[in-house]
């Protein structure tokens, strides 16, 4: 394949992806915009993050990036995503939910507020979504992605909600690919060690040495190993569906 072809990979592709400004969200938006895709970047709180990645990539190529705000925990705002994303760009052909909220709830200090934020941004707001935009993928033979965690089969301590909701969020992968079949392709890229959650007293060297070691590479990924996963589920996986692919250096075997 030339250059010019792997550029072009995913020309005249329109991508909406949550939380796409910051971190493995941005990242994933690097990859598929450099491959050709159009994007539409879902943000909730960061605006500054989410114009300087359209500033840039509209400057690669004009016209090839929108932003839009809003909060996945207000159903109502879901469906706006997928008919804005529409309205510009004319079309839908990816949905990646990457957005997650991610922090402890041990058990006995669990409230309903946990359960709602946890189980809205990683399973909620993944389904409804999907639901929205299932009439325009399946039109255009499209796909979906999820970004759930290698913790999915052991959960991890302390984080009995967060678990609970990634969980479901696999089960949603699968389930959707039955539904959506045969014109929707639907997976799962299942993140381990890449980068570390910021301001968090708890991954301190003594943990991140520990998860090191653990994994079987003996070291942490980067954000652009998740980036390639969810490329090549887009682009190169045409008989893929129903799969989660866990990209953690191994470290799912060694728990």
């Amino acid at each position: 394949m030339s250059h010019k072809q792997l550029k072009n990979q995913l020309e005249n592709k329109v991508v909406l992806i949550t939380g796409g400004a910051k971190r493995v969200g941005a990242a994933i938006c690097r990859e598929l915009h450099a491959h050709g895709a159009q994007l539409m970047i879902h943000y909730k709180t960061s605006i500054n993050e989410a114009r300087a990645l359209q500033a840039e990539f509209n400057l690669q190529r004009a016209n090839s990036v929108a932003i839009i705000q809003g909060d996945l925990l207000n159903l109502a705002v879901l469906p706006s995503l997928v008919n804005e994303t529409i309205k510009q760009f004319g079309r839908l052909d990816v949905l990646i939910n990457n957005a997650s909220t991610y922090y402890a709830t041990e058990i006995g200090k669990i409230d309903e507020e946990n359960w709602h934020d946890l189980m809205g941004s990683n399973l909620k707001a993944p389904m409804f979504l999907a639901q929205a935009a299932a009439f325009e993928l399946r039109k255009n033979h499209g796909c979906i992605v999820n970004i759930t965690d290698m913790h999915i089969e052991r959960p991890k301590k302390g984080y009995v909600v967060y678990s609970v909701a990634k969980a479901g969020l696999v089960t949603l992968t699968k389930s959707l690919a039955h539904e959506l079949s045969p014109e929707v392709r639907v997976n799962a890229v299942a993140p381990g060690p890449v980068q570390w959650p910021e301001n968090n007293p708890q991954f301190d060297e003594v943990y991140r040495q520990r998860v090191i070691n653990q994994t079987l590479l003996k070291r942490v990924g980067e954000a652009a190993d998740i980036a390639k996963a969810v490329k090549f589920l887009v682009a190169d996986a045409p008989f893929i569906t129903g799969h989660v692919l866990a990209v953690d250096g191994g470290r799912s075997l060694n728990l």
